[in-house]
């Protein structure tokens, strides 16, 4: 008798983990002998860095091009206004946070005599911006420069968006969107390797210093936590003051769509669920949810740009490496261009940790503590992006008139339809 039984898989999230512990517990037993499988892990970081540019170009290029001509008009200024205000104000919280929890403080990733070899060397600060515009982008690709490459990214999406809608031909905004999803699925494919890259970094890291690996990987998660708590206590009493309603009813109505967040940690998930509350709880119109929603997924990240410093400072503070004010500077803008692009696929977050590395300069050596708790990190992340994005659809419904507070009040019900 044939049985047509489907085998059971661990999901890449339970593989992980798995890796996480085994390396940890392998590392602190086998000490120092476990740096020899330091270089697997290298291998996997390698194959990760070698798309990032690439990547991270088509991702930011590809979303502007799609967004040409679309945000036009009083509600879509105030929807970049809002988007703009809350990004920097999430990238600049992160890494307040870190400077005083500190965590990545405690542990010793490079050698301190090795620090200059790995620093960005710190001219004028006039150089350093003249530094971010390319003479030549194919130069700056091969040299693995990442700032002007976003630069150039940038200026080609709005390029090639205006040049779609005079000319009716949108063929180079697809090959843009084509381009950015096969260089996804070459990242897909190398987190295949993830356990196993996982497994390797974290033994040659927990070989070195033993247990007490798992201190800073707590303290980051901290820094996540109490970045969430305090965005969103600044944003409830904002979004109450300026549409005119009561902050205190805001947590119930944030309650499904953010336990869909946490437990899915996916915004793209969470998007139909958000835009029917935003209408239907929230008393948003189904325009303006329709407008602002989908763009904000994408667009308006605080949850990843308050994790993009948190990740810059973790890995500075790891491997000693004191940033230089143009490099605090350059992290947060950075984030806020990353927001742009927003990488949706498993594997996302430790394209935009070497990426980040790599601009500034620092080591990749530490990511693997990073992506060994980055489930843990995406619960963060989506929920502040999900919860965001509904405070902006508010604002923006405000200015626009398109606020029913009786629907707010749950004075009346409407229903959400597609």
């Amino acid at each position: 008798m044939k049985t047509n039984e489907k085998k059971k898989h661990l999901s890449m999230t339970t593989q992980i983990l798995i890796a996480t512990i085994g390396g940890i517990v392998f590392g602190s037993l086998v000490g120092p002998w476990a740096a020899n499988l330091k270089f697997v892990g290298t291998i996997f970081m390698r194959l990760i860095q070698m798309s990032v540019v690439i990547l991270v170009m088509t991702a930011v290029a590809g979303a502007l091009a799609s967004q040409s001509g679309k945000g036009v008009g009083k509600m879509g200024f105030h929807t970049f206004k809002w988007f703009g205000i809350f990004t920097v104000f999430a990238a600049v919280l992160g890494y307040i946070l870190c400077q005083i929890i500190k965590p990545g403080v405690g542990i010793t990733i490079v050698d301190p005599t090795e620090v200059s070899e790995v620093t960005v060397a710190s001219g004028k600060f006039t150089d350093t911006i003249v530094g971010f515009f390319s003479k030549n982008i194919f130069e700056s690709m091969s040299a693995g420069a990442m700032v002007p490459c976003i630069i150039f990214a940038v200026i080609f999406g709005i390029a090639c968006g205006t040049y779609a809608e005079a000319t009716g031909d949108d063929l180079i905004v697809r090959w843009l969107k084509s381009l950015n999803a096969v260089i996804l699925n070459i990242i897909k494919m190398v987190m295949k390797l993830a356990p196993i890259g996982v497994f390797c970094l974290l033994a040659d890291v927990s070989g070195a210093i033993g247990f007490k690996v798992i201190v800073p990987m707590i303290k980051f998660l901290a820094c996540l936590a109490i970045g969430d708590i305090i965005m969103l206590a600044c944003y409830l009493p904002l979004a109450g003051i300026r549409c005119k309603v009561n902050p205190l009813l805001m947590p119930k109505k944030f309650f499904r769509v953010s336990m869909l967040a946490l437990t899915t940690t996916s915004s793209a998930v969470c998007l139909p669920t958000k835009m029917e509350d935003t209408v239907t709880k929230f008393g948003v119109s189904k325009r303006v949810s329709d407008f602002v929603g989908p763009l904000a997924m994408s667009m308006n990240s605080n949850g990843a740009a308050l994790c993009d410093l948190c990740y810059v400072c973790f890995l500075s503070q790891a491997c000693n490496i004191q940033l230089t004010a143009p490099q605090i500077i350059m992290a947060v803008g950075l984030a806020i261009m990353l927001c742009l692009g927003t990488i949706t696929v498993p594997g996302g977050a430790v394209v935009t940790m070497t990426f980040l590395a790599t601009s500034l300069g620092l080591p990749v050596d530490a990511i693997g503590l990073l992506l060994a708790i980055d489930w843990f990190s995406g619960m963060f992340r989506t929920l502040l992006n999900v919860d965001a994005d509904i405070i902006v659809a508010m604002l923006v419904a405000n200015v626009e008139g398109e606020l029913d507070r009786d629907v707010y009040n749950e004075v009346k019900t409407v229903e959400y339809s597609a």
